[in-house]
C-alpha cells in the first residue's frame, strides 16, 4: 500500500500534517538514502525505513518496543512520585500514544512492552490467553524448598494495608526457581497488583529488589541498557 511521505510522517507520530510537511519541503527527510522534498511522493509503507534529521525510523502500523526499564520510573502517563517511563522514549513514540503493556512498579527493573495496539494489549495482559512472565526477586532471607513448593501451590494474597479489604485470594506461580540462597525466579501468567511481593510475603520472605528478564517468548537483550529501548518487529515475536 502506498501512501504520501507526509501522511506516512503523520501516522508515525512525527507531528501535524502540516507540521510533516514542513519537515519535508525543508529537506530533513530521506528515503533510501536520498533526501525527499516532496511531501506528496508516495512510497510502499510495508517494510519502509526513512531517516529523520539523521536518524533512522521503520514504518509500523502499529508500534511494538522493547524497553528496559531502570529503576525510578513509574509505568504511567501521569506519573505522581517519579519520572514516567514514557521519558525514556523519543518523541514521535510519545505522540503516537504508545503505552505500557502491563506495569512495573517503580522499583522493579526489566522488560516492559509498549504499544499504540489496544487489542494487543488486552491480548497479552488477559490471563486467558496465558502468556508467561518471569521475575527474578532477590530476597531478604534465604530461601527453602518449602517456600516454593507453597507458591506453587498456591498462597493467599491478601490486601495491602490502606487498600480496600477484598476477600483473600489464591494466587500460584507456573515455576518456582532456586538460583541461590536469595534469588528467587518465577514464572507467573497472571498480573496482579503487587504479585510477587504479596506471594513471597506469604510464605514468609521479603522481596528486596525485583527483576522481569522475560516477557512471553522475549528475553531483555544482554546489550540493552536500563533506560534504552527498541523496535519488536512483529506482535509474534511474543509468542515465538
Amino acid at each position: 500500500m502506498k501512501q504520501r511521505l507526509s501522511q506516512i510522517l503523520f501516522s508515525q507520530g512525527f507531528g501535524t500534517r502540516r507540521l510533516c510537511a514542513g519537515l519535508v519541503w525543508n529537506g530533513e527527510v530521506s528515503v533510501g538514502g536520498a533526501v525527499v522534498d516532496d511531501p506528496d511522493a508516495e512510497f510502499e509503507t510495508q517494510g519502509l525505513r526513512f531517516t529523520v534529521d539523521g536518524r533512522e525510523w521503520p514504518c509500523f502500523d502499529k508500534a511494538l518496543i522493547l524497553l528496559h526499564k531502570p529503576a525510578g520510573y513509574e509505568c504511567s502517563q501521569k506519573p505522581k512520585h517519579h519520572p514516567s517511563v514514557m521519558s525514556l522514549l523519543p518523541a514521535p513514540l510519545r505522540e503516537r500514544g504508545v503505552q505500557p503493556i502491563g506495569r512495573l512498579d517503580e522499583d522493579t527493573t526489566g522488560l516492559l512492552l509498549l504499544t499504540d495496539d489496544g487489542a494487543l494489549i488486552h491480548k497479552l495482559t488477559s490471563p486467558k490467553h496465558h502468556v508467561p512472565k518471569v521475575y527474578e526477586a532477590r530476597c531478604k532471607h534465604p530461601l527453602t524448598a518449602a517456600m516454593a513448593e507453597q507458591l506453587l501451590a498456591g498462597v493467599e494474597l491478601k490486601e495491602p494495608e490502606g487498600k480496600f479489604q477484598r476477600p483473600p485470594e489464591i494466587s500460584k506461580v507456573e515455576a518456582a526457581e532456586i538460583v541461590d540462597e536469595t534469588l528467587l525466579r518465577l514464572t507467573l501468567l497472571e498480573g496482579k497488583y503487587h504479585q510477587v511481593k504479596r506471594m513471597v510475603a506469604a510464605v514468609g520472605n521479603r522481596v528486596e529488589a525485583l527483576h522481569r528478564p522475560r516477557f512471553g517468548a522475549l528475553g531483555l537483550p544482554e546489550d540493552l541498557k536500563p533506560g534504552e529501548w527498541r523496535w519488536v518487529a512483529s506482535p509474534s515475536e511474543v509468542w515465538a
